[in-house]
Formats: C-alpha cells, structure tokens, sequence
C-alpha cells in the first residue's frame, strides 16, 4: 500500500513550519469582532500528510489547543482531514480542493451551528499562501438564506 507524493501532497508541505498567529473573528453578526493570538506547529508525516498542533487564545473560549490533519486521497482526487479543538467535543472533517491556480485550499465541513448547537451548519476553510511565510486562514458559514458569511480571519506568520 505504498504510496508516491503527488503535487498535491507537495502542496500541503508549504504548511510545515513554526507559526504564529494573529485571530480574528466575529462569533455573531450582531457583536464586535474579538481578537486573539497564538502558536502552530506543522510537521509532515512521511512527506503525505501534515499534522498542525495549534495552541492560543481562541476568540469566545479562553485558552485551547487544536489539532488539524490535512492529506490527499488521489481515489477520491480530493484534500481530505480532520480539526479538533480542546473547547468542543466534535470531529470536524474536511473535504476540499485547490482553485485552478493552485493559491487557495478550499475545506468543507458540516458541524454544529454556531447560534443552536443542536442544529448543523456547512463551513467551508479558505487556506490562501500570500508569500512563503504569510498564510491566511478565512472562515465562512453557509447561513439560512443561502449566503455563505464570513465570520473568521487568521493571519500565519512562519517563524522558522
């Protein structure tokens, strides 16, 4: 079952790194956005997947620590991953695609809605480089009119 990186799990490499981080995010449209800051580590398990252990502030929480895996599955010609947090007990579970010029890692998920708990929501991940050493994590919720709105930005600042 041995398996040749493809550009694709070259692509998730860029991700491999120390980084620091600057949040921001607005939990409910009708409050002020809360800011907050913190660490990530990425190391590259057999150069096929990327596993992001993430430590910080997360806006609404208090102190977390986060995990996110990403790879590629050339079955399903699609990224695929995982991201759990210390404040929830949900598996979110990614599945995603480059755009055409290969800047952007689009990941969808289906999770708890944000205002009812009981309730589930689409999300959808943009994971956009800048430069080598600037990423941009962008967060959007697909609301009940349809209308997917943006409700989180990460800055990622590679320290080494």
């Amino acid at each position: 079952m041995q398996t040749e990186s493809q550009k694709e799990h070259q692509w998730l490499q860029k991700l491999v790194g120390e980084w620091t981080c600057e949040i921001e995010a607005m939990m409910q449209p009708d409050q002020p956005s809360e800011k907050s800051t913190g660490t990530e580590s990425v190391r590259s398990i057999g150069g096929l997947w990327v596993l992001a252990e993430g430590q910080g502030e997360m806006p609404g929480c208090g102190h977390a620590t986060t995990l996110m895996t990403l790879g590629y599955d050339p079955q399903k010609q699609r990224y695929v991953g995982t991201w759990v947090g210390s404040m929830m007990t949900y598996l979110w579970l990614y599945d995603g695609e480059l755009d055409a010029d290969e800047k952007v890692l689009m990941l969808n998920s289906d999770g708890p809605a944000m205002a009812d708990g009981e309730k589930m929501a689409k999300y959808r991940d943009m994971i956009e480089f800048k430069s080598n050493d600037h990423r941009v994590m962008t967060s959007y919720v697909l609301g009940d009119d349809g209308q997917w709105r943006h409700f989180m930005t990460a800055n990622y600042r590679r320290q080494s």
